[in-house]
């Protein structure tokens, strides 16, 4: 092999996925995903699988085992008949007369020796089977069956010579057993009933769980938690909802703290500025009085940007938001400022949202956008559960590698020390926290227009 040529690439073929991990897949896309759903399955199945057993295997065998002993019983009753008939000719009615009142059989001599076309033997019927079974095993004769013949008899025609058929009728119960539906009812009645008590008791235990996941859906997106809440249910869900309601305090505490220390600051900061802006004021003496003032503006807008990165959402209660308002006010914004905005939306203008923390989330998104581009273009989809806000522009964009790096707070592009051209670095930081507050997310990715474009998705 020379410098030039190169090894030949080899292909691996994917090797097949194991069979046990097919039936887990297929298992965890077909079960059910609630906790409550799961819990009945896991009490339910198990039951069903038992009872399953139950009656295909031991019912079965115990049905006919006793419909085995009862048939060969009436068969031997029967045998001992034609045993008489053949043994003693002329004494008929008497043999008659004892099978009715001893064996509770009733019976009839018909003359001829032809039995009617046999029926099929049913696939299911035990009752058939069985007695035919014991038919040919002790009479031995061309023999008729019929166990339709009434609901609650059966009906036997044997040959005795050629012009005789013995004709037997008898109780259905004395060839099967005739309780086993009783032993049914009660058992899938008691499971019926033991499944509603397990269906109670399961509401009951997961209701705490479904209240806790509640209470920290709404605190997650800075709601206030229902008043009613508190930690109940089995031991193991109480400390999971004290060890949230601790947590909640924990981070009440924290962002009380944050706020009150950058607003004490703030105030100090503001102070100063306003002594600075009189001097400014009676400073006659002063060349590029402009210049120091748009300074102060620029101070007050960091200032402003630090307050309300720290004071977040939270507080604000949810109200509705029209986004075709917003959309045609940011327009106007744009026009101010000498760059062209369009907007479009799809579905219902009116949003359920925090709409001062959502108007500062599009406002701080769009304002990014047009000030490094000069064409903006926001699209709104309002569909059925979630809230979609696209907006592109044809600026320069954000490489890649640094569209999660921008998200993170006072996180600057570049190096200039003019706020205005760079920021406070707190912009898309709101944005974010402020689309998670409500539940979604803000992404950054490449524009078709060929600068950036920011997604904005929240549920609704």
């Amino acid at each position: 092999m020379t410098d030039t040529e190169l090894p030949p690439i080899v292909l691996e073929e994917p090797k097949p996925k194991a069979p046990l991990f097919e039936v887990g897949r297929f298992f965890r896309r077909n079960l059910p995903r609630g906790l409550f759903a799961r819990s009945l399955l896991i009490i339910v199945l198990p039951m069903l699988i038992l009872q399953t057993v139950l009656v295909f295997v031991f019912m079965e065998r115990h049905w006919q085992m006793v419909t085995n002993r009862l048939s060969a019983a009436v068969t031997r009753d029967i045998a001992a008949i034609i045993d008489m008939l053949d043994t003693t000719p002329g004494n008929e009615a008497q043999i008659i007369h004892i099978a009715e009142e001893r064996m509770g059989l009733t019976i009839k001599l018909m003359p001829g020796g032809k039995l009617p076309p046999r029926k099929p033997i049913p696939l299911f019927s035990i009752l058939d089977k069985t007695l035919s079974r014991q038919i040919n095993n002790q009479i031995d004769r061309p023999f008729w069956l019929n166990t339709s013949f009434a609901e609650k008899e059966v009906e036997i025609r044997v040959v005795i010579d050629n012009n005789r058929i013995l004709r037997v009728v008898t109780r259905r119960d004395r060839t099967s057993a005739s309780n086993t539906h009783i032993f049914l009812i009660w058992m899938f009645g008691t499971s019926l009933v033991l499944i509603v008590i397990s269906v109670l008791f399961l509401r009951g235990q997961i209701r705490p769980i479904l209240a806790l996941a509640s209470a920290a859906e709404s605190f997650g997106k800075g709601q206030k938690i229902a008043e009613n809440y508190y930690p109940r249910g089995a031991v193991e869900v109480r400390r999971a909802g004290i060890a949230f309601l601790q947590m909640r305090e924990r981070i009440e505490r924290q962002i009380e703290q944050r706020t009150a220390m950058l607003s004490g600051v703030s105030h100090d900061l503001r102070t100063i500025l306003t002594r600075f802006r009189l001097q400014l004021a009676i400073a006659e003496d002063v060349k590029d009085l402009e210049s120091l003032n748009r300074d102060v503006d620029d101070m007050n807008a960091m200032l402003d940007g630090y307050l309300d990165f720290a004071r977040g959402q939270s507080e604000e209660a949810e109200g509705d938001l029209d986004l075709e308002s917003l959309l045609s006010q940011l327009e106007q914004t744009a026009g101010l400022h000498g760059k062209t905005l369009t907007s479009s939306i799809e579905g219902p203008s009116q949003v359920r949202v925090r709409p001062n923390a959502f108007t500062r989330l599009v406002t701080n998104l769009a304002a990014n956008a047009w000030r490094h581009a000069a064409t903006v273009r926001i699209g709104a989809r309002n569909s059925a559960r979630f809230l979609t806000i696209i907006i592109d522009d044809d600026g320069p964009g954000i490489p890649e590698a640094m569209r999660e790096e921008v998200f993170k707070p006072f996180f600057r592009l570049d190096e200039a020390r003019n706020i205005d051209a760079s920021g406070t670095g707190l912009g898309l930081a709101i944005a974010r926290d402020i689309a998670r507050g409500h539940g979604g997310n803000v992404t950054l990715s490449e524009s078709p227009m060929g600068g950036l474009r920011a997604t904005v998705r929240v549920p609704v």
